[in-house]
């Protein structure tokens, strides 16, 4: 039997390892799924915790720690609570004109799909609406009892957000102690590595915050600049949808940015919402190719291209 070249051992070797590895890592997110409310908390709470830990660090050197971590967490609820006071007043302010231009814009499309090349039957629209309404009227019990258990979801989801807040409050205050804490019940020998490796991920991980943060801050500036440009209702809330939605990876952006197409559509008909699609595409290109690749290569200390 030939002997097996020293360059295939070794890649055995490495191959062996890594599907170890994949199993170990495949084994603790499926622990985690069992647990996934909790561990959608924790995460949340690292989220606050990375974004608000220097400026505690900041305040700590002039007050104590406690309330240090209570002025950064009550300042960003009140920062928060003030936008979505600033989006509901905004919403409110413009609901009547808003209504009449959604009907104008709607009656505006109905015409524009009546004639060519679409050339939709003028019944077809209003036949429509008469079996919507009659899906809800014989669908009514189906749909309380969904809307039911979307109110059970939203207690899930009440409750994940205080949990999260607790954390964020344990991470903030104390953090530092319970990391201290787990790196003395490791063996004296692993314990300046695992140190070195925890500084790393929490200084990636804290870098990678931040660089979300500024890149759903220019995404929202850019939104609400060209939506105000081109007249659609509401620049000021859709560009603050965008802004939180860019938060959910891949689908977020194009999904806030086709709510403000439907408005663009309805209030200002189809020439605007095309303008508004074609600044979908613009600035999808350049939030992946352009903000992402700079701003995560600073936050993570990664070249561009990676």
């Amino acid at each position: 039997m030939p002997p097996v070249s020293p360059f295939l051992r070794t890649a055995a070797s490495y191959a062996w390892r890594l599907l170890v590895v994949g199993a170990a890592v495949y084994a603790i997110f499926a622990v985690l799924g069992r647990f996934h409310e909790i561990a959608v908390a924790v995460f949340l709470g690292l989220v606050v915790a990375a974004l608000l830990w220097a400026p505690t660090r900041r305040l700590e050197r002039a007050m104590p720690r406690t309330p240090a971590v209570a002025l950064c967490l009550f300042g960003s609820a009140l920062l928060l609570l003030g936008v979505l006071t600033l989006v509901g007043e905004a919403v409110a302010g413009e609901s009547t004109t808003l209504t009449r231009e959604f009907r104008q814009g709607l009656a505006s499309i109905e015409d524009w799909l009546e004639r060519p090349p679409f050339r939709l039957n003028p019944h077809a629209l209003s036949d429509i609406q008469a079996r919507a309404g009659q899906y809800l009227s014989s669908h009514r019990s189906t749909l309380l009892s969904q809307a039911v258990s979307g109110a059970g979801r939203l207690v899930h989801v009440l409750t994940v957000l205080a949990l999260a807040v607790f954390c964020s409050v344990c991470f903030l205050h104390g953090g530092d102690r319970q990391w201290a804490w787990f790196r003395a019940q490791l063996p004296g020998p692993v314990r300046e590595r695992v140190a070195i490796a925890g500084s790393a991920a929490w200084r990636t991980f804290t870098g990678y915050t931040h660089g979300i943060l500024l890149v759903a801050a220019t995404n929202a500036v850019l939104v609400g600049v060209a939506l105000y440009l081109l007249g659609v209702p509401l620049a000021v809330p859709l560009a603050l949808l965008e802004f939180f939605a860019a938060f959910i990876p891949l689908i977020g952006s194009p999904v806030a940015l086709a709510i403000a197409a439907v408005v663009a559509l309805a209030a200002k008909g189809p020439l605007v919402a095309a303008l508004v699609v074609a600044l979908i595409v613009v600035i999808g290109q350049i939030e992946g190719h352009v903000l992402h690749p700079l701003v995560m290569s600073r936050a993570v200390r990664l070249h561009p291209l990676v």
